[in-house]
């Protein structure tokens, strides 16, 4: 019997073949896609853009975040978001930034050439989201390039109540060092200073005159201006010196032999002649306190009593009488901090105040 060859299986089996082979083509092209797209995404795209400064800034790197295309801005720029050109630059430093974790990309969408990316995160123990807004800057190759269309770079205006001298984040800054005006800022003019975003940024004040706890800002906003006001109380050291002071131009007034002490908060008054002169002490030292006064500090009104001896020769009929009396009398005064650092202080009465 002869055998007859057949072609059809042989062109079943090809068919199959190139089929599977298609299809793991298709797939492989799909894992290439996926992974080019991941890729993308990780490290080229405008993600993980925002993402690197972020980095930069929770490992403090000031100066290599400045450099990242449109973080630095130039003055006109500032005043075209309402910031004023004189803002100071002395916070964007490493020494100023306050770690940030947590860092996770929430959501990015396109509008035309701008991309905003939102993000989120934890400086110390706050959460918070921020939007940042890039556009392409042209290629390295074949990737491309990011810049921000908006400076993440925000204010801090800081009204500091009481003192010149303070820290943020541990960084310390002389207010009349970093303000456009120097010494001659007017001690309530709010102190603009540039910073980060996002950061966590914490006030502090720790000097010889007066101290604040911590008050802390979440700048999170772009190109936003965040107001901060520092009220500080006076340190038991300051309030002591006072006390001192206060005592000693009391004690001065006392050497004035006269029934009316000049440019003194006490006195006697009488309607004969004195046939000695007076002698006067402070039976009870005023107890000092000192409360804010805007940008300076005062003393309220607070009760003394002094003491005079005299002898008083009447008028009618020319006798003498000795004369031991206590005289209740208020002191307050005006603390003024100078631009050494130093205090001058004012005392005199609730009506008059008087040079010490």
């Amino acid at each position: 019997m002869q055998q007859v060859e057949t072609k059809a299986p042989r062109r079943s089996r090809l068919v199959a073949d190139l089929a599977l082979l298609s299809v793991i083509g298709l797939l492989l092209v799909a894992a290439l896609g996926a992974g080019g797209a991941t890729l993308y995404r990780q490290f080229y795209g405008p993600s993980a853009f925002v993402v690197r400064y972020l980095d930069l800034l929770s490992e403090g790197r000031a100066a290599d975040a400045l450099r990242i295309p449109g973080v630095a801005v130039d003055r006109e720029t500032l005043e075209a978001a309402g910031i004023g050109a004189t803002a100071s630059e002395a916070l964007l430093r490493h020494a100023a930034l306050a770690p940030l974790t947590d860092v996770e990309v929430v959501s990015e969408k396109s509008d035309g050439d701008r991309t905003a990316v939102t993000v989120s995160y934890k400086a110390a123990e706050h959460s918070g989201v921020t939007t940042f807004t890039v556009e392409q800057d042209g290629w390295a190759g074949v990737t491309p390039n990011w810049r921000f269309t908006d400076s993440p770079l925000a204010v801090v205006e800081l009204t500091l109540r009481g003192a010149d001298q303070f820290a943020v984040n541990g960084f310390e800054v002389d207010r009349r060092q970093v303000s456009f005006a120097g010494a001659d800022a007017a001690p309530l003019e709010p102190l603009p200073l540039l910073v980060f975003t996002p950061g966590l940024y914490s006030v502090t004040v720790d000097t010889a005159i007066s101290d604040s706890e911590g008050v802390g800002v979440l700048a999170d906003t772009p190109l936003a201006t965040t107001p901060v006001d520092v009220q500080t109380t006076p340190t038991a050291d300051f309030v002591s010196v006072v006390q001192q002071r206060v005592e000693e131009f009391l004690t001065a007034c006392t050497s004035q032999q006269v029934l009316q002490p000049t440019a003194c908060p006490f006195g006697l008054q009488v309607s004969n002649r004195i046939a000695s002169l007076p002698e006067w002490s402070i039976a009870n030292q005023p107890q000092v306190t000192v409360v804010p006064d805007g940008g300076h500090w005062k003393i309220p009104p607070t009760d003394a009593v002094a003491h005079v001896e005299v002898e008083i020769r009447s008028l009618f009929d020319g006798s003498v009488q000795e004369v031991s009396e206590d005289v209740a009398f208020q002191v307050n005064g005006s603390i003024t901090i100078l631009p050494d650092g130093s205090a001058s202080i004012r005392v005199g009465s609730p009506d008059e105040e008087s040079t010490d």
